[in-house]
Formats: structure tokens, sequence, C-alpha cells
């Protein structure tokens, strides 16, 4: 009990001295989660927004396909990347393997297709008469698209909040993909699961407490925006 309690003493001491090793893990997460986010963020709602406006023969079928991606296992995508970006891949010239940015491309995958169905459920759920009144008042495509993004705005904002809750929670395959490297693409969770095997849970208490303060400060955010919407 003693050597707990003395764990989660010196892994507050880290958090409140502000450990240069505990600072660099955490930026290093951040900056992989938001560059994944925002890039599935736009391509996502793009997507969604034609998939709301246009008909074609295969748009069930892709529906199905984002629906199905939601619960796509973290390391199945780690191990399609691993094969596309390994030397003998057909990517591998790219040396993108064991780098931050492979590590964006693996969070984005796995954070576009939540926000891709998500935001089409939310500008599909939009009164379709919104468009047509923007056009009848001689709104041009873009400002009436404007007009529909901002009636569904806060579903957006929920599947982008849902999104990068995702991926902050990651770990198996930035894992596989990054290769969880000391200064260079170790985040948080992956950082976590190696100082649990050292039994060095000093600095996986302390980044814990702080992958806990963040995914709940995302989830107080989606349901604050989810109230507003209900509202």
């Amino acid at each position: 009990m003693n050597e707990i309690l003395l764990s989660f003493e010196k892994a507050f001491y880290l958090i409140i001295s502000l450990d240069r090793d505990l600072m660099g893990i955490i930026s290093l997460s951040l900056y992989v989660s938001i560059t994944a986010i925002i890039i599935a963020s736009f391509t996502g709602i793009v997507l969604a927004y034609a998939l709301s406006f246009r008909e074609f023969p295969a748009k069930g079928f892709l529906l199905n396909v984002l629906n199905t991606f939601m619960g796509l296992p973290p390391v199945v995508v780690g191990l399609f990347l691993y094969l596309m970006l390994s030397s003998r891949g057909p990517a591998g010239f790219m040396g993108l393997l064991y780098t931050p940015s492979a590590m964006i491309v693996a969070q984005t995958i796995l954070a576009f297709p939540i926000i891709a169905a998500m935001s089409y459920s939310s500008i599909a759920s939009v009164r379709p008469n919104i468009k047509l009144a923007a056009l009848g008042l001689g709104c041009t495509d873009i400002q009436a698209s404007v007009a529909v993004l901002k009636d569904a705005r806060y579903g957006i904002i929920s599947s982008v909040m849902a999104g990068l809750g995702r991926v902050m929670a990651e770990v198996g395959a930035v894992l596989i993909v990054g290769g969880n490297i000391a200064g260079y693409t170790r985040v948080m969770t992956t950082t976590i699961a190696l100082e649990y095997d050292k039994g060095n849970f000093d600095l996986a208490i302390a980044l814990g407490i702080i992958l806990l303060l963040i995914c709940l400060g995302i989830n107080s955010a989606l349901y604050m925006f989810q109230r507003r919407t209900y509202r």
C-alpha cells in the first residue's frame, strides 16, 4: 500500500514539476492526435456533405463501409500500414515507417470513418427545405451549403470530438507503425504500456492521470454540445 501511495506521490510531482520527459511525451501525443483530427475532419465532413446531397449507385455501399469502419480495430490498421510502409511495401520508398507521420496516418484512418459517418447523420437530419430556401432567396451554392452546415454544426462538432477521443486513447496502431522510439515516436498510451512492463509506475500513473483529464475534457465538451443539440 505504501508503495502505491509513493508511486502516486511521485506521479503528482512529475506533473507539478513539469518534468521534461513527461512534457515531451504529452506534446508529441497532442501534436499527432490534433494533426490527425484536422485532416480527418476536413476530409470526413466534405465526404459527409457530398453523400448528403448527391445520389449515385454506390452510395448505400459506401455508407455501410463507413459505418463498419467506425469499429475498425486499431491493430488491423497498424498491420495494414506496416505492410504498406515497410521497406518491401509499395510505399516503403517514402521512409515513413517508425516516424510521427506514420502515426498521424494511422490515427487519421481511425478517426475518418467516425467523423464522416456521424457528420453525415447530422447533415442528413437537417430539414431539406433549408438549402432550397437559401437558394430561393438568391444564395449561391456555397452560401446555401454554409447554411446547412450551420444548422448541423452541433452534430458535426460532436463527431469531431468523438474522433479525437478515439485517437487519444489509441495504442495498437501507433505502437506498430511508430515503434515506440524514446524521444521520437513515444506517445502517452505506448509509454504507459512500456512503463507498466518495466515496473516503473511513476511515469505511467502521471501519464494516465493526464490522459484521463484530456478524455474527461473531450467527453465533457461532447456532452455539452449534445445537450445544446437536443435543446
